[in-house]
């Protein structure tokens, strides 16, 4: 299958370098930025097209790797051409394959998220990372089964979803990626309130941060979980609490419940319904107005 991709950032670069890497025929890039395509091509040994209609007709499928609001606009533009028994996809996390390419395949064609769990950061190195990261695969029915066949022939984890959870698998993306930042933007904050200067914070919470990560990966989630709520410990639950302003508070206890649910499943016969009422507590949720 020759492959196309419109748009050369950091997702067209990994993608398409992956796919080279694993046999699979990259006809080449456009972009808005010449320079970018150009990059992209020379990066995986592609050609680079001057407009969005000739790279179509070179391939067989075409990825849009571009920014959400894009995506259905550049689709709408090449729909006017011969697109019968062409593949498109794209890899938001959130779009659905509808959205993006409504009506697709009463056009002859068919269209798919292609979305990788996974931060995409350096655009020359990534594609090294994508034998371990799982893609969700959202799209037409009829070729579904065909296109995740694909992709595992390339030795990538797929997992098939369905349009009505697009929006909650990305939210769990952004939670376990994005929103752990806010976490330690707090931590720093807190840090700062005890003294340390911002960049002190920062470097003193990357061990500890970084150490658990790993603990995570090798052992998993049950595994790495340690601190208060593990160990059940309300008295210090309690201090922490008390040192929060009542913002920090509700975050700590809205946190602390989901903690519960995989402390209980590391230790079953522990006995954590006294952190469970407490938190639950009204006196608790008073502090929180």
């Amino acid at each position: 299958m020759k492959i196309g991709f419109i748009g050369a950032g950091k997702v067209g670069f990994t993608l398409g370098k992956y796919f080279r890497m694993h046999g699979v025929e990259v006809t080449g890039y456009y972009s808005r930025s010449i320079q970018s395509a150009k990059e992209a091509a020379d990066f995986t040994q592609a050609r680079v097209f001057a407009n969005e209609r000739d790279l179509l007709s070179a391939s067989d499928a075409l990825f849009l790797t571009l920014p959400d609001g894009a995506i259905r606009t550049c689709y709408e533009k090449l729909r006017s051409e011969k697109i019968q028994n062409k593949i498109f996809c794209h890899c938001s996390g959130a779009l659905t394959t509808e959205a993006a390419f409504p009506d697709i395949e009463q056009y002859g064609a068919t269209g798919f998220s292609v979305h990788p769990l996974f931060a995409v950061s350096d655009k020359y190195h990534a594609y090294e990372e994508l034998a371990d990261v799982f893609f969700a695969l959202e799209g037409s029915g009829e070729k579904l089964a065909f296109m995740e066949t694909w992709l595992r022939s390339l030795d990538l984890k797929v997992k098939v979803i369905k349009p009505e959870t697009k929006v909650k698998y990305h939210c769990a993306a952004a939670l376990a990626s994005n929103y752990v930042i806010a976490l330690l933007s707090l931590s720093q904050k807190l840090l700062m309130e005890c003294g340390f200067a911002a960049d002190e914070a920062e470097r003193a919470l990357k061990p500890l941060f970084g150490g658990n990560a790993g603990h995570i990966m090798h052992d998993g989630m049950v595994a790495a979980l340690t601190g208060p709520v593990e160990r059940g410990d309300l008295g210090t639950i309690r201090k922490h609490l008390a040192c929060l302003s009542p913002s920090q508070a509700k975050l700590y206890s809205l946190l602390a419940q989901e903690l519960l649910m995989t402390a209980q499943s590391k230790h079953p016969a522990r006995d954590y319904s006294s952190i469970k009422e407490y938190i639950q507590s009204a006196d608790l949720k008073g502090r929180f107005a």
